[in-house]
C-alpha cells in the first residue's frame, strides 16, 4: 500500500529538483525526505528518483507514479472539502498569495466582500510576485494563489491545479516627458528598439511580459536598470534612464508629473490574472466563495 503522504514528498521533489529544496518547502529536514523516499521505491518496487547534475529527476517509473499522485492528491482535497462542507465549514481562515496590484484590484474589495457575504471566513494575505504564489500554493503555504501567466509558469491543464481566469490588463509605455514620441496618441514598440529600457528582474512575469512583446515588435529591449517596483521604474524613467512598459493598473493613482503614459500600437503586452488552488479544493466551502468574490471584483474592473 502506497502511503500518500509520500506521493506529496514526490511531488515536492519534482516541484523543486533538488532534496534539500523540497524539505525546506515541507519544513522537514533532508535526511527524512530521503528516508521517506527510500520507503516509497520500497512500496513501488521502482527507483523512482535518479542524480542529475547537483539535483534529481524523476525515473520514468517515478514520472509514471507523479502523474497518479496528482490525481491521488486531488481527490484528497475534495475529500476534506466534502468533509468540511458536512461539519458546516462555514467558518475558518483562507491564505491568499497575491502580487501587489492585484491585491490592490481585486483582493482587497474581495475582502470587504466577504466580511459582508461570509463574516465567518478570514482571509490572511500573504504579498508574493506573480511567479512566487503558485510555489506557495503547491508547498501548501497558502490556499489561494492569485498569479500571472508566464513563460515556463505552470498552465491552465497542470494536473496539481485548478485555475480560474480573472481579467487581462494591457501594459502601456511609459516615456521621459519631452521624448520624441510622447505627442504620439500611441506608441509602436518597434520605434523603442534602440532605446535604453528600465524593467523588472528575470524571472518576474512582468519581465517575460515586457520581452515577448518586444520580440514580437522584433527587438530584444536593452535593459540598464531593472526593479520590481513599478514607482521606481516610473521614477527612473521620469530621470530620463531609459523607457519602460508598465502595467495600467500600477500606474494609477501615481505621480506622473515626470512621465508620458500612452498606450502600445499594435500587438499589445498584456499580463493575464487568474486565481488558482490546489485541484480538488475549488469546491471546498471555505475556498469556493474567495473564488467567487475574486472572480465578482474582476469583473467590476474598469475596462481597459
Amino acid at each position: 500500500m502506497i502511503d500518500p503522504r509520500r506521493l506529496r514528498i514526490l511531488r515536492a521533489v519534482a516541484d523543486h529538483r533538488t532534496v534539500t529544496a523540497a524539505a525546506a518547502a515541507l519544513y522537514l529536514t533532508p535526511s527524512a525526505v530521503s528516508q521517506q523516499l527510500a520507503a516509497l521505491e520500497q512500496e513501488t518496487g521502482h527507483a523512482l528518483l535518479t542524480r542529475s547534475g547537483r539535483g534529481v529527476r524523476l525515473t520514468a517509473a517515478g514520472e509514471i507514479l507523479l502523474g497518479h499522485a496528482h490525481e491521488v492528491l486531488a481527490q484528497l482535497e475534495r475529500a476534506e472539502a466534502e468533509l468540511a462542507a458536512y461539519a458546516g465549514g462555514s467558518a475558518g481562515e483562507v491564505t491568499v498569495a497575491a502580487f501587489a496590484t492585484g491585491i490592490a484590484e481585486v483582493l482587497a474589495p474581495a475582502i470587504a466582500r466577504l466580511a459582508l457575504e461570509h463574516p465567518g471566513i478570514r482571509l490572511r494575505v500573504r504579498d508574493a510576485e506573480g511567479d512566487q504564489s503558485l510555489p506557495l500554493l503547491l508547498d501548501g503555504e497558502a490556499d489561494v494563489a492569485l498569479a500571472v501567466e508566464y513563460r515556463g509558469g505552470p498552465g491552465a491543464d497542470d494536473a496539481r491545479l485548478s485555475v480560474l481566469p480573472l481579467y487581462a490588463e494591457p501594459f502601456d509605455a511609459v516615456l521621459p516627458s519631452g521624448h520624441p514620441l510622447a505627442d504620439l496618441p500611441a506608441v509602436a514598440l518597434a520605434d523603442l528598439s534602440d532605446a535604453d529600457w528600465v524593467g523588472q528582474y528575470p524571472g518576474n512575469p512582468c519581465h517575460d511580459v515586457t520581452l515577448l512583446a518586444c520580440e514580437l515588435a522584433g527587438f530584444q529591449p536593452r535593459f540598464v536598470h531593472c526593479s520590481d517596483d513599478f514607482r521606481a521604474v516610473t521614477a527612473l524613467v521620469g530621470a530620463g534612464a531609459g523607457v519602460a512598459l508598465v502595467p495600467r493598473s500600477a500606474l494609477r493613482g501615481m505621480d506622473l508629473k515626470e512621465v508620458q503614459v500612452r498606450p502600445v500600437s499594435g500587438p499589445a503586452a498584456t499580463r493575464r490574472v487568474f486565481a488558482a488552488t490546489r485541484r480538488g479544493g475549488e469546491v471546498h466551502p471555505l475556498i469556493a466563495p474567495v473564488l467567487a468574490a475574486l472572480v465578482r471584483e474582476s469583473e467590476r474592473l474598469p475596462a481597459h
